[in-house]
């Protein structure tokens, strides 16, 4: 069977996830969207904030990046739930078009690819610990052990995750039992070890320096996103429960991010006490002292340890593996026209990451999020603004988000231009260009301008470039069969194509590369609305409404 045709590996990757494919609970979601929380990153991260501003800075920047990135993230979360398909087809609505959200399919792509491989980097930390395998051999193994733990999806993502749960709060709770019990425990937390160098007091610059950096993070909305789009749909008299599970399994990371900002604080103060900044920087070190106060042997320690620090990154690295297969499919379905199946990607995103692990990402982390942020936080604002100001406030975009090829101009500047100009305008200042204020907070340059700009364009343009035509497909069918590959889906899935001379399907839509898109106009019409173009069969209905129609809303 080829790989793109087998359900179990492909887990709808490029296209809208039909209600039957949709079987796990909201909690079971809930369960797999938390696989964020398991990051040992955040005790690495959180320590070098800490260690370089101190602990009021730090928290007070975390508090900033927080109150900006979950009312960005929310829309985006409620929208990937609703509609059941992944932020790289969100984003081919909300503004950016079909060709022009390959872009930012690059840019999420590459956040899975950071993370992968910085994760991985603590991952093989600890299998050196425990077996001595030289590091760079443990690269490998990490890497490569990821490979089946993910080529089946969420079919085994979401049991692994779920049954993986109990231990893991069970290791992580006797960690932070054991450094809470410490003598001094709250003042080694607020005044860690720090350089004489290092910030003291609360600053303004410094509290503004961390929440930039932290703004990279609001991209972590794809990750959960691609767990959030198989959510079952809401049923009568479970909406709250329905609601709050796409809350806390989406932008409520970013508040479980604080938490983990206490407890990590909590347990580097402590360890900071027992050995060397750097090495208490180190999660398997980090727990090896931490549990060394509880077993009083230094081997159970370092075992227990090690588990949590395996089990903490596999976890994690699944959703990273996953996500990143989910990026690349997305990414070159659109310029090669192939799709050899999302389990490929896998090992492409694998193979990337080992590289990134061997040119030591894990030492120059900070500094590649701090230009990741620019990037990042112009697609998340970009989309957002899209979703919440265009469409709901001020009705400058079409309620309904459209993500299939057939029906998308290649480019719509109103996202993909205000990203664009935004992350530019960013990097410049992040460069320097206008002083050593402005590029410490480069990121909210490209915040600011990510929100602003997509109304204004699209004012400007009159919304024309969102749908170039819309499909009249045969009424009363739930399910539509392809032309092209003879499967039958969602007629939310479906185009109707002159081409081939019947209904096709998404992903077969996207990989076709001979019909040059003859089926959608070459400019807009004078005083029209999109080209509608059905079947010359049976009664229609239209599945893609024009500007103004009366449509769902999303968020």
């Amino acid at each position: 069977m080829d790989l793109a045709d087998n359900p179990a590996l492909e887990d709808y990757s490029l296209r809208y996830a039909p209600s039957a494919f949709r079987s796990w609970s909201p909690w079971m979601i809930f369960l797999s969207c938390l696989a964020g929380l398991s990051a040992m990153a955040g005790y690495a991260l959180d320590a070098a904030f800490v260690n370089t501003f101190g602990f009021g800075n730090a928290l007070l920047g975390f508090a900033v990046a927080t109150a900006v990135t979950f009312p960005l993230t929310l829309t985006a979360a409620f929208a990937i739930a609703r509609k059941h398909i992944d932020i790289d087809l969100l984003t081919r609505g909300a503004g950016f078009g079909y060709l022009g959200s390959t872009l930012t399919s690059l840019v999420y792509a590459t956040y899975t690819l950071i993370f992968l491989a910085y994760e991985g980097a603590i991952m093989a930390q600890a299998l050196t610990a425990l077996t001595h395998l030289e590091p760079h051999v443990s690269y490998a193994v990490v890497a490569l052990v990821m490979i089946p733990l993910t080529v089946y999806g969420m079919s085994f993502t979401a049991k692994f995750q779920a049954w993986t749960w109990p231990l893991w709060v069970a290791l992580i709770g006797v960690a932070l039992g054991s450094a809470a019990t410490a003598p001094h425990a709250a003042h080694t937390m607020v005044h860690p070890h720090i350089p004489a160098t290092a910030a003291t007091g609360v600053t303004v610059l410094a509290v503004f320096t961390i929440a930039a950096a932290q703004l990279a993070l609001a991209a972590q909305v794809g990750e959960q996103g691609d767990y959030l789009r198989l959510m079952p749909d809401s049923q009568p008299g479970r909406a709250g429960r329905w609601r709050l599970a796409v809350i806390l399994g989406g932008p409520g990371l970013t508040l479980f991010a604080v938490v983990i900002f206490f407890a990590s604080t909590l347990l580097v103060g402590y360890a900071e006490t027992q050995t060397t900044p750097d090495r208490a920087a180190e999660p398997v070190e980090l727990f090896t002292v931490v549990y060394q106060r509880l077993t009083g042997n230094h081997t159970a320690a370092l075992v227990l340890a090690g588990l949590l620090v395996l089990l903490s990154q596999i976890k994690i690295n699944i959703m990273n593996t996953y996500s990143g297969s989910l990026s690349w499919s997305n990414f070159f379905s659109r310029l090669l026209h192939r799709h050899p199946g999302r389990a490929v990607w896998v090992f492409l995103q694998v193979g990337l990451a080992l590289v990134l692990m061997e040119l030591d990402v894990y030492h120059h982390i900070v500094t590649v999020l701090a230009w990741y942020a620019n990037v990042g936080i112009a697609w998340i604002a970009a989309l957002a603004a899209d979703l919440l100001i265009n469409k709901r406030l001020l009705k400058l975009s079409p309620a309904h988000i459209e993500f299939r090829r057939a029906h998308l101009y290649n480019v719509n500047p109103v996202g993909f231009g205000s990203m664009v100009i935004a992350a530019t305008v960013a990097i410049v200042a992040y460069y320097g260009a206008f002083g050593a204020t402005a590029a410490a907070l480069s990121p909210f340059i490209a915040l600011v301008l990510a929100l602003v700009l997509p109304p204004i364009i699209a004012a400007a343009t009159r919304g024309r470039w969102y749908i170039a035509r819309t499909s009249e497909l045969p009424d009363g069918e739930e399910e539509l069969p392809c032309a092209v590959c003879a499967g039958s889906y969602d007629a939310a899935d479906m185009a109707a194509c002159p081409y081939h001379g019947g209904t096709i399907c998404s992903l077969c839509c996207s990989t076709e590369g001979s019909c040059r898109d003859r089926c959608k106009p070459s400019s807009w019409r004078p005083g029209g609305g999109p080209v509608p173009l059905g079947m010359p069969t049976a009664p229609a209905r239209t599945v893609s409404a024009p500007i103004g129609a009366a449509t769902e809303e999303v968020g």
